[in-house]
């Protein structure tokens, strides 16, 4: 395995040149592919997990001032950012097993896991697969708690995606996405509170390969029903570890009634909603985001896996969700996600 500094000459918005105090890409070789993430401070480990088509460019307001009091690392998850891009494992599973074996070669033996979006859910997948690694959950506007998920996502899991992907790429296309990125904007609409960010994701996809792995990950997590794959199931396992729910009340891609369905059946989790903010709270007000970050890890001690607790919250199973108002509709997910799970 091999640490080096980013060389590459060509440059999209995920490689950008670091900021002042912001640290740049690295570079592990890890299974044969290269690994880009971003490293800096001391302290307790933090991980930073973005979302689907994104990459650790998007937490880049926030790592100098988290560095002050963390060791964090910032990933681009395979198939993502400046990392590699094979025709590989996309599933959740693979990016919680491929993000243990890189903190693993950086000596990082255990964290607290931010995942943002699909980020999310392979923080709520690596907590479920190593659990002894996990000292705390912080979940950003989560994918994988419930089924609805924006339209457009659906429709870009469909067979004759990458084409249409590739149309995003013909001259003037973007300028034609731009004006209705900025026309839903203007009108004040949910989706319009992240157009940035769908402008980036654009930018992000510059070439067939990276199409190709956009769609390979969008569809082991989403098909033209909604989302696939479920952690509500298993979400009772996280008693005893501290988990906060972060999300925007104006989230288009995953709506904010997800946050109330997992917090209800995450035990003794916490649940921050932050007003007026759309898919990505952490760039709509970043300084209370990384104060909370800063308070919840300063203020809770990292979760006490033992391997016997672990057992008899398995033999007890998920406890009974009743029927009403807000538990009704996470135990109509979790069934929707047993008849997924049957499919």
């Amino acid at each position: 395995m091999i640490d080096v500094p980013r060389r590459r000459a060509a440059r999209t918005a995920a490689s950008r040149p670091a900021a002042d105090g912001e640290p740049e890409l690295r570079h592990r070789v890890v299974h044969g592919h290269r690994r880009a993430f971003r490293m800096a401070g001391a302290g307790p480990a933090l991980v930073l997990v973005h979302g689907i088509g994104d990459s650790s460019a998007t937490w880049a307001g926030l790592l100098p001032a988290l560095a002050r009091t963390h060791t964090v690392i910032a990933p681009d998850l395979l198939g993502h950012g400046d990392s590699d891009k094979p025709r590989a494992d996309y599933s959740v599973a693979a990016y919680a097993n491929g993000l243990r074996d890189l903190l693993s070669a950086l000596g990082v033996e255990s964290a607290t896991l931010v995942g943002h979006s699909l980020g999310g859910g392979v923080a709520m997948q690596f907590a479920y697969q190593f659990p002894e690694r996990t000292e705390r959950l912080i979940l950003v506007s989560s994918g994988g708690v419930g089924r609805e998920v924006n339209p457009a996502l659906r429709l870009a899991s469909l067979p004759g995606a990458q084409l249409a992907l590739s149309a995003l790429r013909l001259p003037g296309a973007r300028l034609q996405v731009g004006l209705a990125v900025r026309l839903l904007r203007f009108l004040d609409t949910d989706l319009g509170q992240d157009a940035p960010e769908l402008l980036q994701l654009v930018d992000a996809l510059p070439d067939a390969t990276s199409r190709n792995a956009f769609v390979r990950t969008l569809r082991a997590v989403v098909d033209w029903r909604g989302q696939v794959v479920t952690m509500l199931d298993r979400c009772y396992l996280t008693a005893g570890m501290p988990t906060m729910l972060l999300w925007g009340d104006r989230d288009s891609v995953v709506p904010v009634r997800h946050a109330y369905g997992v917090h209800e059946a995450m035990p003794g989790s916490r649940l921050e909603i932050f007003e007026g903010a759309g898919h990505f709270p952490f760039h709509s007000d970043p300084d209370r985001f990384r104060t909370l970050v800063e308070e919840f890890t300063r203020t809770t001690a990292p979760a006490d896996w033992s391997r016997d607790r672990w057992r008899a919250l398995l033999r007890a199973g998920r406890p009974r969700t009743p029927a009403t108002g807000l538990a009704d509709a996470t135990a109509q997910d979790l069934r929707e996600a047993s008849e997924r799970s049957g499919a």
